[in-house]
Parts: structure tokens; C-alpha cells; sequence
């Protein structure tokens, strides 16, 4: 475990910078998205092109029904067509290398622009035709891409003299199928000599689009990890996939946005601070295998926090409920017991959690095991959030939107709590599960602590569409007591009754059925 530190210029090879200042995947991906939305524009501007031509040349004939007649122009835009569609649904995979994509999307620009030379100067020319230097449609396309698609100014450069001379190419078959004599060969480049002028501006579009991806890599550099694609938002901040450099592990890393931390008073903000780094190495010792595994922590130059932490495949239990609906009775026992097993190392070293919740509870794959939960968030958040000695009712509603629906009554007064509180919103939580609706439903996060101080609970046998065993609502409704001599007095006190309640049980085995079968589900 590292020590938090502030991001420092790291000590790396010329070669190493250019790699790690690579265009992050997730603007890749965008680009390439993009490029399907162009090939899609393409596709119609060919057809509406060939139907205007057909059109038109009705109206010249007066009807003659010679426009009905199909031509090598038309072959022509029908391949284009037809590869640009191919272009496009080949890009709305997600599964594609953003970067092959873009790659092929340069040999689409290349295609593209052969197709119009072809077509522009297919057909017969007049004697006295003038050769006039002109930008064509080809440069206009030469000068779009480089915005569109991503990629080194050398890549641009070559795909863009190669797209230029599509032009002098279609002159020279114009010229080979006796359409038009045009004079000496040179012509050719008097003629489109401007649409090569587009190449150079392209290349200086692309260092341009190329030097800002580089900028938005080096300002998601957070010590030791590169920041990937965005994987989640929230209140506080956001989520990135990461990747460690020397490592080459893959990461979570939670960033907690300045403007969060003392709300300009620099004071409070050097508070949250300490009590920011004290939480992370508290957090980072804990080592039961359902407690998410802190990597790393730290705070920027611009003063934004971030943990990076294991990066984990599933989804939270908050996730399960709204895409799934409620969870069996004996799923929820099985996720319940190793929740308690994290919550029981915490507590057992004086650190309470304090934001159970099910966004913070994730479920998941690890290795060979299913159904594997993992508790995030220990402590990492509340500890940066402004308080003037204790969460009272007042100030929790402002720092915490949605927390207070799984807030103990004592942690709503601002009473001293311990690990009786996170048993508490761990009731919750399994309220939550079994009925899929929150214990109790209020307008406003006062409105709702309120009713977690005064009112009893509806037994969610009452308003669950599962079967729940009469053992397990009592376990429950035991943990929603509103005083914490009431409740199961330690994490383990409550898994070892959980463990004792007897009926139909979930295994490995039916956790790798149900994930097999929701394989997309994460």
C-alpha cells in the first residue's frame, strides 16, 4: 500500500509519455461512434445525390424515360452505399478495437474519395472544358475526418495525399476511356492542386484534436494510474476505469470533486483532508476478502481526492433490485451473511461504516465464485463531507441525498454511534431486497428521518412478492429497532442467526446458474 502523496511529474522515457498521453479508449470510442454516424450520412448523400441526378435529368428530357436507366455512376454510389452501411453497423458493436476502427476508418476516407473522383468525372466532358484549379468534394472530406476520426498526424497525412489524388486518378480514366482530353498529364494537378492545400490544413486539424485527447489523458493521471473510460457518476464525484502503469492492473478509482470538500473555506478543506487520508489507511487495513481492496489514495494539485480500489464485475445490490426486481429469501440470507463478515472485521478494529447502503454493497463475480459481495465505500466519503461535530438531523440531509432512507435514529440525532448503526441500515438494505421499496417513503430526506425516529415499520411479508421465512422478517424488523440495544448487538450476532434460520438455502451452485443465465446483466 502507498502512502498518500501528492501527483508529482513521474521520471518516464520519451516513449513511455507518448504511450501513457495516448487518446483515452473511451474518447476512442466516442470518435468511432461518430464514425459510424458519418458513414450513415454518407450512405444517404449518395442516394439522395443519385436520385437528384436521375431527377434532373427527367426534367432536362422532358420525360424521356432514358432517366430510368441505370449507369456505371450508379454501380458506383451503390457500392459506396453499400460499404458506408457496413461501416456503420460495424461500429455500433461494442466489442470492435476503437482504435482498428478508426484505423479502417481512414480506408473508408480513401474509399470514399475514390468513389466521388470516379463519379466526378465519369461522365463526357466538353472539348473546351477549362482546367481551373478547384477544391472538390474530395477536399471537403480530406478536411472533415481529421475531427471526426482521431489519429497521428502521420496517418492523416497519408491517408490524406492518397484521398487527394483520387481526383487526378478519375481524370486520368476519364481520359483512358477517351471522355475527356484535358491536355498534358499535369493538368491533373493544376486542376486539384487545392484539395492537396487541404491536406496540410487537415494534418495541423489533427496535431490540433491530437494534443487535446493527449491533454485530457495527462489530466486524468492520478499518481501511479491512468484513467480510462467514465464508469459511473454521483453527488461527490465520478468513477473511471484505470489501469496502474508499471502493473498494468486494472482499477476503480473514485474521485471526489474539490468544490465537495469545505466548500471553499480552505480551512475546512485542509480538515477534510486529514480526515480523508486517516479514513483511506484505516479503510486500507482492513483485509476481510468481502471488504472492496483499497490500492491507493491521494490528493491532486487542483485538490481532488481519489482512491483507487479493485475493480470489480457485477453490479450493486442497488442495481439487482431495479433491473431484477426482489430477491429470494434465501439469495438474500447468503448476501446478508457476508456483508456481516466485512461489517464484523470493521467493527471489531472501532470503525463504523456509516453509509450501508444498497449503492454501496456490490455483488458479483470473483474467480470461481458467484454471488461474491464486496462492501465499498468504508468511511472514504462521509469523512471529506462538512460537519461541525456530529451528523445531526439538520446536516445530514444536505450531505447525504438518499442516505438518510438507511440512517440509524441515533445517527439522525448526531448521538455518538457504533457498529449498531450499519446493523440497522443493513435492515434496511434487506428490507430493500426483499420487498424492493425502502422501509419508508417520504418527500424530503428530513421527512424520511423523521419517520426512522418516530414510526414502526410495515412488516415486508405485508409488501413483498416473495416468500419471506417468519424467522428472517423477525431478523429483520430486529435490525430496524429503534434503539440499538434492541438490535443484534455485533455483525456476528446477527450472521449466526442468520446462519440458524432453516428452509431452502442458496448455494454456489445456483449462483452461477443465475449468473450464467444474466450474463449481460452486469
Amino acid at each position: 500500500m502507498h502512502t498518500s502523496q501528492l501527483i508529482h511529474p513521474l521520471r518516464t522515457t520519451p516513449a513511455q509519455l507518448s504511450q501513457s498521453r495516448a487518446i483515452p479508449s473511451d474518447l476512442l470510442r466516442e470518435a468511432s461512434r461518430r464514425l459510424g454516424v458519418m458513414a450513415l450520412l454518407m450512405a444517404a448523400l449518395w442516394t439522395i445525390g443519385t436520385t437528384s441526378f436521375h431527377l434532373t435529368l427527367r426534367a432536362i428530357t422532358h420525360g424521356d424515360r432514358g432517366w430510368l436507366h441505370l449507369e456505371e455512376m450508379d454501380a458506383i454510389a451503390g457500392a459506396s452505399v453499400l460499404v458506408s452501411l457496413a461501416l456503420y453497423f460495424w461500429t455500433r458493436s461494442s466489442r470492435r478495437d476503437p482504435r482498428f476502427m478508426l484505423d479502417l476508418g481512414l480506408g473508408y476516407m480513401v474509399f470514399t474519395a475514390f468513389g466521388i473522383g470516379l463519379s466526378w468525372h465519369w461522365q463526357a466532358f466538353p472539348e473546351d472544358w477549362p482546367v481551373l484549379p478547384m477544391i472538390t468534394w474530395i477536399g471537403a472530406l480530406i478536411l472533415i475526418f481529421p475531427a471526426i476520426v482521431p489519429s497521428t498526424p502521420g496517418k492523416i497525412l497519408v491517408a490524406g495525399l492518397v484521398a487527394a489524388s483520387m481526383n487526378p486518378i478519375g481524370m486520368l480514366i476519364s481520359r483512358a476511356r477517351g471522355m475527356w482530353d484535358f491536355g498534358p498529364a499535369s493538368n491533373v494537378l493544376v486542376m486539384h492542386y487545392p484539395d492537396y492545400l487541404m491536406v496540410g490544413v487537415s494534418v495541423v486539424i489533427s496535431h490540433v484534436v491530437t494534443g487535446l485527447g493527449q491533454q485530457v489523458a495527462k489530466a486524468r493521471e492520478m499518481g501511479n494510474y491512468q484513467l480510462g473510460e467514465l464508469l459511473g457518476r454521483g453527488g461527490m464525484g465520478e468513477v473511471y476505469r484505470a489501469t496502474h502503469r508499471m502493473l498494468a492492473r486494472p482499477a476503480a478509482i473514485k474521485l471526489i470533486r474539490p468544490e465537495m470538500i469545505g466548500a471553499g473555506d480552505d480551512a475546512a478543506a485542509q480538515l477534510a483532508v486529514k480526515r480523508f487520508r486517516r479514513e483511506a489507511e484505516v479503510a486500507a487495513s482492513l483485509r476481510s476478502p468481502h471488504t472492496v481492496e483499497l490500492y491507493d489514495f491521494g490528493v491532486t494539485d487542483d485538490g481532488t481526492l481519489y482512491f483507487a480500489m479493485e475493480l470489480l464485475d457485477g453490479m450493486t445490490l442497488e442495481q439487482l433490485v431495479r433491473r431484477h426486481g426482489p430477491v429470494p429469501a434465501p439469495r438474500v440470507i447468503y448476501i446478508l451473511r457476508q456483508v456481516c463478515e466485512s461489517l464484523e472485521e470493521a467493527h471489531e478494529r472501532g470503525h463504523v461504516h456509516r453509509d450501508i447502503k444498497p449503492a454501496n454493497i456490490h455483488v458479483g463475480r470473483l474467480g470461481l465464485e458467484h454471488d461474491f459481495v464486496k462492501v465499498l465505500d468504508f468511511g472514504l466519503v462521509k469523512c471529506v463531507t462538512p460537519a461541525g461535530g456530529g451528523e445531526s438531523l439538520a446536516t445530514a440531509a444536505g450531505m447525504t441525498p438518499g442516505t438518510p432512507a438507511y440512517m440509524a435514529p441515533e445517527v439522525a440525532l448526531g448521538e455518538t454511534v457504533d457498529g449498531r448503526a450499519d446493523l440497522y441500515a443493513l435492515g434496511c438494505v434487506a428490507y430493500y431486497l426483499l420487498t424492493g421499496a425502502l422501509v419508508f417513503e417520504a418527500e424530503t430526506g428530513m421527512q424520511m428521518m423523521a419517520k426512522h425516529l418516530r414510526t414502526e415499520p410495515v412488516p415486508p411479508s405485508q409488501r413483498a412478492a416473495v416468500v419471506i421465512p417468519a424467522e428472517l422478517e423477525r431478523l429483520v424488523l430486529a435490525c430496524l429497532a429503534k434503539k440499538p440495544e434492541d438490535r443484534p448487538q455485533s455483525a456476528a450476532q446477527l450472521s449466526s442467526a442468520l446462519a440458524a434460520i432453516g428452509g431452502e438455502q442458496w448455494s454456489e451452485e445456483r449462483a452461477r446458474e443465475w449468473w450464467t443465465a444474466n450474463s449481460g446483466a452486469s
